[in-house]
């Protein structure tokens, strides 16, 4: 066993490049209700990397917009600043992680994994009339530990992995044997580090067992939805477990039959698009 301390957890997550103060103020915005949308698009538009990001996926055909857009305040008047807002910060995060490589961890899969549990959890959150886009960037960073730990401690890691293909377990499961912890205490520093909104920590820390307060709101939202994209085999892992549902989700979330089958099929036509959309 490689158990990690509290220090070498702490001290790895501090070691990783800050993000950018626009982007800061970009994830604080989430929770103010009087956003300065024209100050932070002026400030966007200065930024030539995240507006380059912005309009490359506004004028996908994802969007199947009927002119180019050209300038941020376009794409905030046709896409809405909120979507705008949750792409730019996103890719703003992601691309901390975009040039790692691992013998035995796929990122590829790890990706297509967090953008279909993206997919699914802004769709369940408008069945459940909760904020879609903190659903999205919430879920497509639900495993965010997982990058700081192949990173940062690439060899613990290959244990890891073997590990949970010798025992057939859940990948949490063999982190704690090996490591002493797992990517959902991990994911919480970061996301304490780089001063997330609050409701992203918790999704972060709690997406495989949300408390019961947790359940009706997006930590729930994401928790289902990490189940369903499994489910769904949106992940490509054959061998991975489809992760254990809490037994209240059901009861504290209320969707009708034909909303979550919407949900399924909205999930699934959207997936291989935006993977490429999104190709971060």
């Amino acid at each position: 066993m490689n158990e990690l301390s509290a220090e070498e957890i702490i001290k790895s997550v501090r070691d990783l490049p800050s993000l950018s103060a626009l982007v800061m103020e970009l994830l604080s915005s989430f929770e103010q209700q009087n956003v300065s949308i024209g100050n932070l698009a002026e400030k966007i538009a200065h930024d030539q990397s995240l507006t380059a990001k912005a309009l490359r996926i506004a004028n996908s055909s994802f969007y199947g917009l009927s002119r180019r857009v050209t300038t941020i305040q376009q794409a905030i008047t046709v896409l809405g600043f909120d979507s705008v807002r949750t792409l730019i910060s996103a890719a703003a995060i992601t691309e901390v992680f975009s040039a790692s490589t691992h013998q035995a961890f796929d990122f590829q899969i790890f990706w297509k994994h967090a953008i279909g549990t993206a997919l699914c959890a802004k769709r369940l959150a408008h069945a459940l009339n909760l904020n879609q886009d903190f659903a999205f960037i919430s879920a497509l960073l639900h495993d965010i530990g997982k990058l700081v730990l192949v990173t940062r401690f690439p060899e613990e890691y290959s244990e890891v992995i073997a590990y949970r293909v010798a025992h057939d377990c859940y990948m949490l499961e063999a982190e704690r044997a090996v490591l002493g912890t797992d990517h959902t205490v991990v994911g919480r520093a970061l996301a304490e580090h780089w001063k997330f909104p609050l409701i992203m920590q918790k999704t972060i820390a709690n997406h495989h067992a949300p408390t019961v307060q947790d359940l009706a709101d997006i930590p729930g939202v994401v928790h289902l939805a990490d189940a369903i994209v499994h489910g769904l085999g949106l992940n490509q892992q054959e061998q991975a477990l489809v992760p254990v549902l809490n037994e209240q989700i059901w009861d504290r979330m209320i969707i009708a039959p034909e909303a979550l089958r919407r949900v399924f099929y909205e999930t699934e036509s959207e997936f291989e698009e935006t993977c490429q959309i999104l190709a971060f």
